[in-house]
């Protein structure tokens, strides 16, 4: 498939929440959005949404699409083996690489690990204390592996806590599934998936390959307060407090309380000239309360 034009191109190896906002932005702005899918509603969501759909396993297809495409944009979560997008399309990606503008790789902010509550920047020599930490910082590393090594374009966003639409607290709230779990000095940092979306729309027009960018918000909170303004603006009281030893989580529930950090995201101000539409957790959920 050549390029069109002067038309700009965006490819997606997965085609999930962020993602999907990003095309959003996107499409109407006159770009032509590809994305890989693993199931039948997945592809379908692709076409409704006017978007070329591959299926992700098919090395035939998804690699005589590449060449139609100038942007990447990597959301598929490493696995024990390891990035799937590198195990089936590294040889691909580097044959392409004079041609590839920009290629943005969706990480964590868990690459960082426990900081006790610290703050951390782009700077902090990451500490994951988490399996799934660690299979990112090491995906992160392969991924600026090649952009040092074959000229790559690649640029890390390390996401924090994501909400949105369909994803908040109003919902679980809502759905009566919200507990107000407390951890004594339990403190992270957010972000909404608008401002996910605006972060890589400003690195797509600012492109600046090997960077590495924390995405969040400016107020690093506690789990329970947010719950408590979410249950505020419901008209709602709270769920009673519950102690973090007393609460029964599951053990994916409790990785989340095993890590505290504050983030700073002034690096996408500084650089990318980024200016959050939800600059708190407050401004996300009172703009989600009549959506959520």
């Amino acid at each position: 498939m050549a390029k069109i034009g002067c038309v700009k191109t965006l490819f997606c190896f997965g085609y999930g929440y962020c993602a999907r906002v990003l095309a959003h932005r996107l499409i109407p702005r006159g770009w032509r959005i590809g994305g890989t899918f693993r199931d039948e509603a997945a592809r379908v969501q692709l076409a409704e949404e006017g978007c070329a759909a591959f299926p992700f396993a098919s090395r035939t297809e998804v690699s005589a699409a590449l060449a139609g495409f100038d942007h990447i944009l990597l959301s598929v979560p490493p696995s024990e083996d390891g990035d799937p997008v590198l195990g089936l399309y590294r040889d691909e990606l580097i044959a392409q690489s004079g041609s590839l503008r920009w290629i943005g790789y969706l990480s964590t902010t868990g690459v960082y690990g426990d900081r006790g509550g610290a703050w951390v920047d782009e700077t902090t020599p990451p500490a994951p204390t988490s399996e799934r930490g660690r299979r990112r910082l090491a995906a992160e590393r392969a991924w600026l592996g090649l952009h040092q090594e074959h000229g790559l374009p690649i640029h890390i966003f390390r996401l924090a806590g994501i909400y949105g639409p369909g994803r908040n607290q109003l919902v679980s709230l809502l759905r009566g599934k919200a507990a107000r779990v407390v951890k004594p000095g339990h403190i992270f940092s957010r972000i909404h998936v608008a401002d996910v979306a605006g972060v890589m729309e400003s690195s797509l027009k600012r492109p600046i390959p090997g960077r590495v960018y924390n995405v969040c918000d400016d107020e690093p909170a506690a789990p329970q307060d947010v719950l408590s303004f979410a249950a505020e603006l419901l008209r709602m009281p709270p769920p009673p407090e519950i102690p973090f030893d007393n609460a029964g989580l599951t053990d994916l529930s409790k990785s989340f309380y095993e890590e505290s950090k504050r983030v700073s995201n002034r690096r996408i101000k500084e650089e990318l000239g980024y200016r959050l539409t939800y600059p708190s957790y407050r401004e996300g959920l009172l703009a989600l309360n009549h959506v959520s």
